[in-house]
């Protein structure tokens, strides 16, 4: 099939055009979605046909992620290992021969993961550097050199609230000049406290955070899909969908939200697509809800103020089809999309009339997977084999289908079919006349050896040059200190599209104040100064939070932070005024007052009230949404620490709620409908109750109990969590209740708080102390 040049995407629009502002030092396929982020490669001499017995290499490394590759280099997402000690974490091989040349893992923590859903995230690879950037299932954003050395490492969880969920899936990351951006369901402080999608831009070389923005739509499910970079009109901007159930543009230098258009009512996994400059390609579902797929008009509209115009589907809709995938990505390929359905038809539409010109059934189920298009040709993963078992008389292990399709206008033929060991839910790729694809099994590469002439040459970049400044950008846009720390800071100067107009304004020039948003709910500041290009938080062992404006001129910007006090840290409530007073319909008006502010996913999950006399935290019942949460109360490096709590259940014999601790990014909880105190860290992987020890915690409801917990490190980076629990009052028992051994044991993590309140069974906690392990 010859494809015109604008099939191939040569004609630029100067409205809406995808670019880098960086020289490309490196090139290859560089992020999950590839060189124009529409799944299609403009490379030729690729394999016509592809064999499992044919590959050219094949290693050891399970996962549904999607390659990178870029000098030579080929990076995935994987996981080894299986029970407590698996690990997932991001591996560089030669491309070539297989070869490993580094690797990186990280364990999970405070997950609800099940079976072996790691691993669906994918590298990137940044042009200008060939850096390294991925993000782990439990959270960890993590920048590494080309030769593997770290550059650093943002727990997402712990800093900014990043919620995990059952189904693993887990957001890319994608380079965008100076910032990597990534994404997640986030319930974090303050103004972000409440859930939502939220995308966040890190400065590329430092970790520093630039900006965070979302919607402010509350989101239904996770997540995965990658934003779509551009230019809409002057702005440098990026286009998603949301976990919402909505798509979303925001400004990719700022962080500012343009526009949403509700679509479903579910969240959108798969990633949108961009057409012409004009029209969005969009398709959701779920399996147990159908969806559509549809294309839009892309909106030209101005936010409203600093919230995103609400745009209605039916005035940018063009036409919708019945066809229905949740996670599946649709590709582009001049004027057709290519998708696989939920139920396993490779689909072929026209994009700009919506009429569907074939379809092709090759499965019984996708998930995860995309198609790919290159050299005329169609690669197709799908999940499972069917042809491969019936063909297998005994054989039990199971394996994925993965075709090679030649489309015309009206069919699409199979040039060949082969069994992969291994579900298959990543991506293929594309590079340098080789095919990657992963497996829950295996990695494989198939095509030639050495460089392939077919390789297309990039097209020129540029970025409009920035405008007068209108505006301040202050990095990082969010801090987090210790009591009488201090962190460097820098202020540029933004155009009216975000543009930057300068870069490192002299810091006697900005002044600081504080500023408290006419919306807060809590009017704090954060106890903080500024002096010599530096924030500085004062040494008063309280914790505090809130905003800053800087000024220079006419000029203003803002940032945020939070001030956490030195170990030992201590909170009892006592000094809370309960001002607030409920509305929900779930109890009579009750007076209360929020959580401390520079606690992290908190707010709307528990608050400050009266029990038994005293003050104390607790479990809110009103949102079901919330029935499980966690929170963190200190900052995600601590180690070698003990924390202790006040707990109590409401409920009776028969019903109880649950609740504990966080100590090093391991759960100790007292789990109430089964009588036990529990160790766990990935609740399906590390989980170690008391019933298995003759020594078994039988607790009763509405009794106070003090729960208490600690980590102890070994020089070989195995640990020990310990923990014991006790009738407040009583003597502390001398020996601990459950010593839990961890080959590779977390080294850090945030003190942190947790409680489970089903079938509206409150928790309570009170007199909390973090300290040093005696």
């Amino acid at each position: 099939m010859k494809l015109s040049s604008k099939a191939l995407g040569l004609a630029f629009s100067s409205a809406l055009v995808v670019c880098s502002s960086a020289a490309s030092a490196v090139h290859g396929w560089l992020n999950w979605r590839g060189p124009e982020m529409d799944g299609m490669s403009r490379e030729t001499g690729l394999p016509d046909k592809i064999d499992a017995k044919d590959a050219l290499w094949t290693v050891d490394f399970p996962g549904a992620s999607t390659a990178v590759v870029a000098d030579g280099r080929v990076y995935i997402m994987g996981f080894l290992g299986d029970g407590p000690d698996l690990r997932e974490g991001v591996a560089c091989f030669d491309a070539d021969t297989g070869k490993k040349l580094w690797e990186h893992f990280f364990s999970d923590y405070i997950s609800d993961i099940i079976y072996q859903r790691y691993a669906t995230s994918s590298p990137a690879i940044d042009a200008e550097t060939g850096n390294v950037y991925m993000q782990g299932t439990q959270g960890i954003l993590a920048a590494f050199t080309r030769d593997g050395k770290p550059l650093w490492n943002i727990p997402m969880m712990e800093l900014y609230g990043k919620l995990t969920f059952p189904n693993g899936r887990t957001a890319s990351p994608i380079i965008d000049g100076d910032l990597v951006i990534t994404r997640g369901i986030t319930s974090n402080w303050g103004a972000h406290g409440p859930a939502g999608d939220r995308v966040y831009a890190f400065d590329k070389n430092t970790g520093e955070l630039v900006w965070a923005s979302g919607d402010g739509i509350r989101p239904m499910d996770s997540c995965f899909a990658l934003p779509y970079l551009t230019f809409l009109d002057g702005k440098r901007v990026f286009i998603t969908t949301t976990g919402d159930g909505s798509i979303f543009c925001g400004n990719a230098r700022t962080g500012d939200p343009l526009w949403v258009i509700p679509i479903a009512k579910a969240g959108i996994n798969a990633s949108l697509l961009v057409h012409n400059s004009d029209k969005l390609i969009v398709i959701y579902g779920t399996p147990y809800e159908p969806g559509q797929l549809i294309a839009l008009k892309i909106p030209h509209v101005q936010p409203n103020g600093n919230q995103p115009a609400m745009v209605q589907r039916g005035q940018v809709e063009l036409w919708a089809d019945p066809l229905s995938t949740s996670t599946s990505s649709p590709i582009l390929v001049g004027d057709t999309v290519y998708v696989v359905t939920e139920k396993g038809s490779l689909c072929a539409v026209d994009v700009g009339t919506g009429k569907i010109n074939w379809q092709l059934p090759i499965g019984i189920e996708q998930r995860n997977s995309c198609p790919l298009f290159a050299d005329g040709k169609l690669y197709v993963p799908m999940l499972d084999d069917p042809k491969s078992k019936a063909a297998n008389q005994g054989d039990t292990g199971t394996k994925g289908a993965f075709y090679v399709i030649k489309p015309s206008a009206d069919k699409g033929e199979i040039l060949s079919h082969t069994a992969l060991e291994g579900r298959c839910q990543g991506t293929p790729t594309a590079y340098n006349g080789k095919i990657y694809m992963q497996t829950q099994n295996k990695f494989y590469c198939f095509g030639k050896p050495g460089n392939n002439p077919g390789l297309p040459k990039e097209m020129a970049k540029e970025w409009p040059k920035p405008g007068p400044a209108v505006e301040l950008q202050i990095i990082p846009s969010e801090v987090l200190l210790l009591a009488g720390d201090q962190e460097p800071i820098r202020v540029r100067s933004l155009d009216k599209n975000g543009f930057v107009v300068q870069e490192n304004l002299d810091p006697n020039s900005v002044n600081f104040q504080s500023f408290i948003p006419p919306t807060a709910r809590v009017r704090s500041v954060m106890k903080a100064k500024f002096s010599d290009g530096k924030i500085i938080a004062d040494s008063e062992a309280i914790g505090s939070a809130g905003a800053f404006q800087a000024t220079s001129g006419s000029l203003k910007g803002l940032m945020r932070g939070r001030v956490m006090p030195a170990l030992p840290m201590k909170e009892n409530f006592e000094e809370f005024t309960l001002s607030e007073v409920t509305t929900n319909n779930v109890e009579p008006p009750t007076q209360f007052s929020y959580p401390p502010l520079p606690w992290i996913g908190a707010r709307f999950k528990f608050d400050v009230r009266e029990k038994d006399g005293n003050k104390a935290l607790t479990k809110t019942i009103d949102n079901r949404f919330f029935q499980r949460a966690t929170i963190f109360i200190g900052p995600p490096k601590l180690s070698n620490y003990t924390i202790e709590a006040d707990v109590m259940s409401d409920g009776n014999r028969r019903r109880m709620s649950e609740v504990g601790l966080i100590c090093q990014r391991y759960a100790i909880v007292l789990k109430g409908n089964d009588q036990k105190l529990e160790i766990s860290s990935n609740y399906e992987r590390l989980r170690v109750p008391a019933a298995a020890d003759p020594s078994n915690f039988k607790w009763s409801p509405n009794t106070w109990y003090h729960l208490k917990a600690r980590v102890d490190m070994k020089p070989d980076g195995s640990g020990i969590v310990r923990a014991k629990a006790w009738k407040r009052g009583e003597p502390e028992p001398e020996g601990w209740i459950l010593e839990v051994p961890h080959q590779h044991a977390h080294q850090e993590g945030a003190p942190g708080l947790f409680g489970f309140s089903p079938q509206d069974m409150r928790v309570y906690i009170d007199n909390i102390v973090v300290s040093k392990n005696q």
